[in-house]
């Protein structure tokens, strides 16, 4: 995402300045990430389902475009397909922001983007299936897209020793907005008629209030951050801005095949990480629809996750330290299997069960994304990180549609959320045998990188 800029005007050098868009930075996370945790992971997935069921005919189908679609599936297909969305914008944003350098407005249109529909979700009554699976597509597009102009300032406001701090500060920003923001979820939702709603009202009031908390805070980072001047190579010349898109990216895909260690590895967490998002993304429809929880089990069961994500991924961390990162994701896969494995036979209307695999999911989510990060960090050649971190972005949000699509394809086929959840054992089974088979030794080694001790 840096390509062409210059050097002069690349980097804040001041360091009052560097703290100011830091700080500014940080934001972005606290703006957006209640999107992620009160409507992708919380409320829209049972409530788009309870949407779809209404309009279904006799055997529990709608027909979107003409398509049958069991009304269940409903939910992981519109995640899919916004997923396919934002991988055809990213390059073209990509482009679009290399070539002028004006990351912001383009920020700003991402942002605003999501949040309109995030917030208009509050329409989302009746038999508005259609409504709600559309406004899903734009607005989780709209946050991957978003997400990669964000990720693309990092290099530019901290110097290198600084960067695993300040990303790290930026993750537990969004953590604590996702917490607090779901706490007062719970109080409106599990207190409705106090506050004389219907259930139905809460809920999307929860959801439009998630797209109003997103547009609102994205005002600081679009205040504190600020655009560079790139120079004349920086524009590049013909081919437009989609066709330097993906051409960038082609040829940094090129350029790993020089690095297949590394390329490796990105296959692997790519694999796995699919399952990691899936899990996530369809865990409170497998609670509402298969095991008959209401709302305040799943919000609860949420935050328990938003609160042992953190000390997860410290305790990992001190792992990693003792063990080696690789060692650590491979046990942290191993225990997401047995996660699905346990999900399967998790007893319906058992709320003290799903919390135990609530705090498992936590347990495992901070550290295996954090370790993956930091392990992929060592396999990046020198002066190409910021190329090489593109493409492992675009593996993080942009290609995490496999997953959703066989859940939704597994309960399509056998009516039962069971089959679809234990379906995505696959994702870290081969994940599993992807990363055992990668020397990162010789990786490290093969970017030109010192190996440390433990890795």
């Amino acid at each position: 995402m840096t390509a062409g800029t210059t050097e002069p005007e690349e980097y804040a050098t001041d360091p009052a300045a560097r703290k100011r868009e830091q700080r500014g930075w940080y934001f972005y996370d606290f703006a957006c990430s209640v999107y992620s945790t009160s409507v992708l992971t919380v409320f829209l997935g049972p409530y788009l389902t309870s949407v779809a069921r209404e309009a279904a005919d006799a055997q529990g189908y709608v027909h979107p475009l003409g398509i049958p679609v069991r009304a269940g599936s409903l939910f992981a297909y519109g995640v899919s397909a916004s997923i396919v969305v934002a991988v055809l914008l990213m390059p073209l944003v990509g482009a679009i922001a290399d070539r002028t350098g004006r990351k912001k407005p383009l920020l700003a249109a991402a942002a605003y983007t999501g949040a309109a529909a995030t917030a208009g979700m509050f329409f989302l009554a009746g038999d508005r299936y259609l409504l709600g699976t559309f406004l899903l597509i734009v607005a989780n597009a709209s946050i991957s897209v978003s997400m990669v102009l964000y990720n693309a300032y990092l290099p530019q406001i901290a110097e290198p020793d600084e960067r695993d701090a300040v990303s790290s500060r930026g993750w537990a920003f969004g953590y604590t907005s996702g917490a607090l923001v779901l706490v007062l979820n719970l109080v409106l939702y599990s207190g409705h008629d106090s506050f004389g709603l219907t259930e139905g009202e809460a809920v999307r009031i929860c959801l439009a209030s998630a797209g109003v908390w997103w547009g609102a805070f994205t005002v600081v980072p679009l205040r504190r951050l600020r655009d560079r001047r790139i120079g004349p190579e920086g524009r590049g010349a013909g081919g437009g801005a989609v066709g330097s898109g993906w051409r960038q990216l082609r040829e940094t895909l090129k350029d790993m095949r020089r690095h297949p260690l590394t390329l490796s590895f990105l296959l692997a967490y790519l694999v796995y990480n699919d399952g990691v998002q899936t899990v996530i993304s369809q865990a409170s429809v497998f609670g509402s629809e298969e095991l008959g929880l209401d709302q305040t089990t799943l919000i609860t069961a949420v935050l328990l996750v938003q609160v042992l994500a953190v000390a997860g991924a410290l305790g990992m961390g001190r792992l990693a330290r003792t063990y080696g990162a690789k060692r650590t994701i491979l046990a942290s896969l191993a225990v997401w299997t047995l996660i699905l494995v346990a999900g399967y036979f998790l007893p319906a209307d058992a709320p003290a069960f799903f919390y135990c695999l609530a705090a498992a999911i936590g347990l495992v989510l901070g550290g295996s994304q954090a370790l993956s990060r930091s392990l992929f960090s060592h396999l990046v050649p020198r002066g190409k990180e910021a190329e090489y971190f593109s493409a492992y972005e675009m593996s993080d949000r942009g290609l995490s549609w496999l997953g959703p699509l066989v859940f939704g394809l597994a309960y399509q086929l056998t009516g039962s959320y069971r089959d679809a959840i234990i379906s995505l054992v696959i994702f870290f089974v081969v994940g599993f045998a992807l990363l055992a088979r990668v020397p990162v030794r010789r990786a490290v080694e093969a970017a030109g990188n010192p190996i440390p001790d433990r890795i």
